[in-house]
């Protein structure tokens, strides 16, 4: 791969200044927002799958038209300063780092680089307007749950909204951490990157991604429900307290991600398939 030019150069560091304010307010947004956390590692993953690309797209040149796609980027990312939406300076700013491949590369080079640039999106925190109403309806729908099945175990509770209260009269809020938005924005990006490695038929790829949801969402009730039954048995203070239930949100998360690598693997079973076969750079 030939050495970068001076233009090429000069061209990604005035980028890198322009969009410094974006990726700031980013590792803000990341920071601040349990289910955001791991955009940190979004861009690690991104650049890792790129590099074995990266070392076979062969010498750059200059396709001038993609600074037409650079202008758009920076375009959008007016827009989005202006509007304070950290959702469209975000994805100005994964427009922007496709532009300046486009420039090198091309095309082909975009098309190569195609999965490591859309992994990206996953860095970009969704507008709170469309999260909202998500995190109301899965906290009802966790509450709705875990009372059916307590009933079912001769557990006496009952809901009002999205508390659940105790036969001794205490209460337990299914909060938004107890809603299963984090396990659910948080394993989408693990199973795209189970689907594409793991994965060679693209319908099996979009059944592992859909696994998922069922996954990230099963363990979150069944989260509600040990709470519920441990406030119920052993008092609400032990239950919603301690190492145990602090770590909770993290022990649901990789039991999602054991549930949807098991479902990937038997998929992989029962059709026969034999190991994946790398993705062509």
């Amino acid at each position: 791969m030939r050495r970068f030019r001076s233009d090429e150069i000069l061209l990604w560091v005035a980028t890198a200044v322009v969009f410094a304010p974006a990726a700031l307010a980013l590792a803000d947004r990341w920071a601040s927002t349990e289910y955001y956390q791991h955009g940190f590692l979004v861009p690690l993953v991104s650049l890792a799958t790129a590099h074995p690309r990266l070392r076979k797209l062969g010498p750059g040149g200059r396709h001038t038209r993609a600074l037409a796609a650079l202008a758009g980027a920076l375009a959008l990312y007016a827009v989005g300063v202006m509007g304070a939406s950290i959702t469209a300076q975000g994805l100005a700013l994964v427009a922007a780092i496709t532009a300046l491949v486009g420039y090198r590369w091309g095309t082909d080079g975009v098309r190569r680089l195609a999965f490591p640039l859309a992994f990206l999106l996953f860095a970009v925190p969704l507008p709170e307007a469309w999260v909202f109403p998500v995190i109301v309806t899965l906290q009802e729908w966790a509450s709705v749950g875990a009372v059916a099945v307590l009933h079912l175990f001769d557990v006496a509770v009952a809901r009002e909204g999205n508390v659940i209260r105790l036969a001794n009269g205490d209460a337990l809020f299914v909060a938004e951490a107890c809603s299963g938005i984090t396990s659910l924005i948080s394993l989408l990006p693990i199973g795209v990157l189970l689907a594409r490695f793991t994965q060679d038929d693209f319908a099996k790829r979009c059944w592992l991604v859909a696994a998922v949801v069922p996954a990230a969402l099963l363990c979150n009730a069944l989260r509600v429900i040990a709470t519920v039954a441990a406030a119920d048995a052993f008092g609400t203070q032990q239950a919603t307290s301690g190492p145990l239930h602090d770590s909770a949100g993290m022990l649901t998360s990789a039991f999602a991600v054991v549930l949807v690598i098991a479902f990937g693997a038997a998929m992989r079973r029962f059709s026969g398939d034999g190991p994946a076969t790398p993705a062509s750079a």
